[in-house]
């Protein structure tokens, strides 16, 4: 199955490296982070999941949970997780999916036959407490992932749905921000961002973030 944003991502149960999860339950009312892996003992991905790890404290921060997944079965992610933490110097602290019989690989759209008509892909899935999907990013294998980027984008959108602002190229949070086109009532304008804004364009008003 396709998904695309905004779908609600698709509930499953499945082992992992925590026991079993039923992910709807598993993430309550949490953001979540979803990615998936080739296959356990890979390089990229070992660097990956150890950064994870290590980023434990800015995703709470953020109220989001993270969970991989990969096609192997618990005992190998077992394995797996000893050499994450002894090389990349962390402790695992998130499940890892056991989707041997690629259950939730399956309903995720993970396996690309012009990529590798067994493993999985590359992909990751930015899901809202409304179990709403609003990132969907797919990366070479190649690739390593941009955690950085990951915690902007969620910091992009828990920002873009408590006001009404977008946020421009390469924004960081701190960074002024762009009021949306359809708000054009002035005295709410006024009343939302105190601070006032500067019109570059009619369309285009950078506004400093009303959120710090």
């Amino acid at each position: 199955m396709s998904i695309r944003l905004g779908d609600i991502a698709p509930d499953f149960e499945q082992d992992s490296s925590e026991g079993r999860i039923r992910f709807h339950e598993w993430l309550g009312n949490s953001w979540g982070v979803l990615f998936s892996h080739p296959a356990d003992f890979t390089p990229v991905c070992t660097t990956e999941l150890g950064l994870t790890a290590k980023l434990k404290d800015e995703f709470a921060a953020r109220g989001v949970k993270a969970i991989a997944l990969s096609v192997d079965p618990v005992d190998s992610h077992l394995k797996w997780i000893d050499d994450i933490n002894e090389t990349q110097h962390t402790v695992v602290n998130f499940p890892i999916i056991a989707d041997a019989d690629r259950a939730v690989s399956d309903l995720y759209d993970l396996i690309h036959p012009n990529a590798n008509d067994t493993l999985t892909v590359r992909s990751l899935f930015i899901i809202d407490p409304n179990k709403k999907v609003r990132l969907i990013i797919t990366y070479p294998a190649s690739t390593g992932r941009n955690f950085n980027e990951i915690l902007r984008v969620i910091d992009s959108l828990q920002l873009t749905d408590s006001h009404k602002v977008a946020t421009p190229a390469n924004w960081q949070d701190g960074d002024d921000v762009v009021i949306v086109p359809s708000l054009q009532d002035e005295a709410e304008i006024r009343q939302r961002f105190p601070r006032g804004y500067k019109a570059v364009r009619p369309y285009l008003r950078l506004t400093p973030q009303p959120n710090r």
